[in-house]
């Protein structure tokens, strides 16, 4: 079964969520390739009583309400049903801004200075002074919600404006340059495969690209991102440290990447976030990092659903033999 909001797409894009509906379709056409028996759904109502699959892929990561990526997971392990990415758990764990920065801190990463401003609690001013802040929600994606501003006074009601929506808020320091993600792959191993790190590099320099850019709802960014293979060996060194020592925490998982941002100049790196059966589609990070190195996108497709399955005694390890 593919859960996803699209699932059933017909690869048009989608007036709210723009390109989703393309990613979707291309991979339930993608699994369909591969030789699997896909049933699409789109909603839990899919997964709420009795699964008729053997195996799950969960996407149904923004449902409408505060931790919906955890729902799906949920329901499976309340079933006994076999499903793609994280235990329930680690999937909050993960998609919680504040903690994951927390657990990057306590083993040494690098993270900027940041805030928590959860609902229900006094927004507090931080006790560090940055020349520009970015207010962003504790739990969203593909940069919604996100803004950057100068002063407290401007972050403070962006805060409460998100509150208001119902979202508990993160405020960091802001870093600029470059965004670069380092793809994870390989659940059913010991430890994780780490591929190529890729660095964004943004249209206009300095800033963030906004959700409709990234949904391609908007006509100036509706190609590929400009996405390169970072090539210092010393920083993909650096890169790679620090993701292990957040995958140490994380593991086992089936595939994610690890953000963070990156000044050439200075050569400094600052943890971000982590994402968690983040987007699959061929234009992304993740199957374009796995093509620098000769792995096409159905190839990728099919080593992340086969290790999960096999991680979890869906497939035997004999049988990745055979199919291999």
């Amino acid at each position: 079964m593919l859960l996803a909001k699209h699932a059933a797409s017909t690869g048009a894009p989608d007036q709210v969520d723009g390109n989703h509906a393309i990613y979707h379709h291309e991979l339930r056409t993608t699994l369909e390739a591969i030789g699997l028996d896909v049933t699409p759904a789109q909603d839990f109502s899919s997964v709420e009583g009795e699964v008729r699959a053997d195996f799950v892929f969960t996407l149904l990561n923004r449902a409408g309400f505060q931790n919906s990526e955890m729902l799906a997971p949920l329901l499976l392990a309340r079933r006994g049903v076999p499903f793609l990415g994280a235990s329930p758990i680690i999937r909050g764990l993960a998609d919680d801004k504040h903690l994951s920065k927390v657990v990057a801190a306590r083993h040494g990463v690098p993270t900027a200075r940041w805030i928590s401003c959860r609902l229900g609690q006094p927004v507090v001013e931080p006790g560090f002074r940055a020349e520009r802040l970015v207010v962003k929600p504790n739990a969203s994606s593909a940069s919604w919600g996100v803004k950057i501003v100068d002063d407290w006074a401007s972050a403070r009601e962006h805060v409460e404006r998100l509150h208001a929506l119902g979202h508990d808020v993160v405020v960091e320091e802001y870093h600029p340059i470059l965004d670069v993600a380092v793809p994870v792959i390989g659940g059913d191993g010991p430890e994780p495969w780490l591929l190529p790190p890729m660095a964004h590099t943004p249209e206009t320099p300095g800033e963030l690209r906004s959700y409709e850019e990234k949904r391609a709802l908007v006509p100036t960014l509706a190609g590929s991102d400009p996405l390169s293979v970072v090539e210092d060996r010393d920083v993909v060194e650096r890169l790679n440290d620090y993701s292990r020592r957040l995958c140490a925490e994380l593991w086992p998982f089936d595939y994610g990447r690890f953000e963070f941002r990156f000044d050439p100049k200075s050569g400094a790196i600052s943890f971000m976030e982590v994402n968690l059966s983040c987007n699959l589609w061929s234009r992304k990070s993740i199957s374009r990092s796995a093509a620098s190195i000769g792995m096409d996108h159905a190839t990728l497709v099919e080593s992340i659903v086969a290790h999960s399955m096999r991680r979890q005694g869906v497939i035997s390890a004999a049988l990745m033999e055979r199919a291999a």
